[in-house]
């Protein structure tokens, strides 16, 4: 993958032209001419085909060639970011998620208007894409509970014309609209505030405790996270109380129940909390493995407080 980013207005077009092509072939050389890095996918699905995935995509020609000459109906698996120049909102339609009311809401909110085209998903779902913002990391996200998903860095997407079987018919990735206005890039921290805010910022009280209204609803936030956010969720919000000075027991006992209904394991609990108190009061070094898996034991113990690093001489 080149460290470049392709031309975003290049990439959309090339996208236009191969939207109706047969030849998945034909149309993974034709994005990569355009500058657009690809790489191969199952056939019928999306599941990377290279050992790497999308760290692998390239737009070199030789290598596409050879990619699709190995397997002609593989899928076009495109790297989303500044890879691609390209960033992607995904309206998730499947099972009992949909999305659609969700984009509605944010294209009346002006938040989406700058969509360079739309495609439909084979289960009746879109991508939104948008020009990625040159110089500037948007890191992917999902907001499960709006079925709506984010494809920035760190992500990918399959490009039309690929296909999938779904329920016995053979659908595409087709374009089914075009920008009528002005295509500029989508600011995806506020669309992800918007679509899934995050309860507000924590205050200590005088005596620097946290404020047991405030911890119940980060609880009731985490509870709310669906498939594919909880740990993250949780990952956030033991953070939050960790630096407003919560024991970490205390966030076990505040965050522990939400989470596991949100379906998290004890233990993925556990390491997850550890992880965020670790991300935000790291442990001072240890003298030897021993006493290192001993801090961790103790970071989420019944004790009062985490361990809190020494003063040193230069601290007199």
């Amino acid at each position: 993958m080149g460290a470049v980013m392709a031309d975003p207005f290049d990439v959309l077009a090339a996208l236009i032209r191969v939207d109706r092509t047969p030849d998945l072939a034909a149309a993974a050389r034709s994005l990569a001419a355009a500058g657009a890095p690809v790489f191969p996918c199952e056939p019928d699905g999306k599941r990377p085909l290279t050992r790497r995935g999308f760290l692998d995509a390239t737009s070199d020609p030789g290598q596409v060639a050879a990619w699709w000459a190995r397997t002609p109906d593989a899928n076009i698996g495109l790297p989303s970011g500044a890879a691609s120049g390209v960033v992607v909102v995904d309206v998730d339609v499947h099972g009992p998620v949909d999305g659609r009311a969700a984009w509605r809401r944010a294209s009346e909110a002006g938040l989406v208007d700058g969509a360079g085209l739309l495609v439909r998903t084979p289960t009746g779902g879109a991508h939104a894409y948008f020009p990625a913002t040159s110089g500037v990391e948007q890191r992917s996200w999902q907001a499960a509970s709006a079925g709506v998903d984010f494809r920035g860095d760190g992500g990918y997407i399959i490009a039309p014309p690929s296909r999938r079987t779904i329920d016995g018919t053979l659908r595409r990735y087709e374009i089914t609209d075009l920008a009528a206005n002005s295509i500029g890039p989508v600011d995806a921290a506020r669309l992800r505030d918007f679509l899934d805010p995050r309860p507000a910022p924590l205050t200590r009280n005088s005596d620097g405790a946290t404020a047991t209204v405030a911890a119940e609803r980060l609880a009731a936030w985490v509870a709310s996270r669906g498939e594919g956010e909880r740990n993250r969720g949780l990952f956030w919000a033991a953070c939050r109380l960790a630096e407003n000075g919560t024991p970490p027991a205390d966030t076990l006992d505040a965050l522990g129940p939400p989470a596991a209904r949100a379906g998290l394991s004890e233990r993925e609990i556990a390491t997850t909390v550890r992880s965020a108190y670790r991300a935000t009061k790291p442990t001072p070094e240890a003298s030897s493995p021993a006493d290192a898996r001993r801090g961790a034991d103790r970071w989420c113990s019944r004790s009062a407080t985490p361990p809190v690093a020494s003063v040193g001489r230069a601290g007199l």
